[in-house]
């Protein structure tokens, strides 16, 4: 009886392992050790398992979103549409890994950040992303690639993306994920947001028709405003832009994905003109 115990108990174990969902694996990127979780995810994780038809949907536009005027920002295999701000290279920081473009956490303060080959006006921009634990980067708009500027946010307001939970340091409401950066906090009674380190993603999507500008985070809208208002101004000259007088004036600029020393994942990058 004891034995048969034994082997029913070593069966039983056999199975949890099979379907423990905090199994980790190492994986290397040009150098650099990359810690993820299984497909499954882990306690407390949405799943992000995708069957092959979901695979091979990633980074694709469906027939309606071609008929609605969508474009691939990111075709899922080469960094083709993207280049370094200011001339830099583009290949010592970021690569495509597993459908995503991820950055190699290489950047900083200044340097490491990536734009669009081609300038927008009036647009909406979505995307999926997740960021590394402790994490900090941005979706930016509006960028002027000029070597003036010392990095892509002395021009271009960022949608922020952060390890709301875990980031090391003291942050204000300001600098929060789904804030536009510096200038207007994300509506938190609407901010849900995947535990960082599951593989699971998030979704963004920013609209920027004329002043008026919107910002989503996992189909909610957490941030609303003008641009060019006496309200605008005067967060700017009062904040955080007011020693960067070009912040945010430009009507046709480029995108641009932050590296701010993270490893972040970015994948289903769409925009339509409008």
């Amino acid at each position: 009886m004891k034995k048969s115990l034994v082997l029913i108990a070593f069966g039983i174990g056999l199975i949890f392992a099979g379907c423990q969902s905090t199994q980790k694996k190492q994986t290397k990127t040009e150098n650099v050790e990359v810690e993820e979780t299984t497909c499954a995810g882990q306690a407390g994780c949405a799943s992000d398992c995708l069957s092959k038809h979901e695979t091979e949907a990633l980074n694709t536009l469906t027939e309606q979103e071609k008929a609605d005027g969508w474009q691939l920002l990111f075709d899922g295999k080469t960094l083709n549409g993207w280049k370094g701000f200011a001339g830099n290279d583009i290949s010592q920081g970021w690569v495509v890994r597993d459908g995503s473009l991820m950055s190699l956490g290489k950047g900083g303060d200044i340097g490491g950040d990536i734009i669009t080959d081609k300038q927008y006006e009036n647009f909406e921009l979505k995307l999926e992303w997740r960021i590394s634990h402790g994490g900090n980067s941005g979706i930016l708009y509006g960028v002027i690639d000029d070597p003036k500027y010392g990095a892509v946010y002395y021009t271009g307001p960022e949608y922020q993306l952060l390890d709301d939970v875990g980031f090391p340091e003291k942050v204000e409401e300001w600098q929060l994920t789904g804030a536009n950066y510096g200038m207007y906090t994300a509506d938190k009674s609407k901010k849900k947001l995947q535990m960082v380190g599951c593989p699971a993603f998030n979704t963004a999507r920013i609209i920027v028709n004329g002043n008026h500008v919107e910002q989503w985070l996992n189909g909610e809208k957490v941030v609303e405003f003008e641009r060019w208002t006496d309200d605008w101004n005067k967060r700017k000259n009062e904040g955080k832009w007011k020693d960067y007088p070009d912040y945010g004036m430009a009507k046709v600029g480029h995108i641009s994905l932050q590296d701010h020393g993270s490893y972040i994942w970015f994948r289903n990058i769409k925009i339509r003109e409008l």
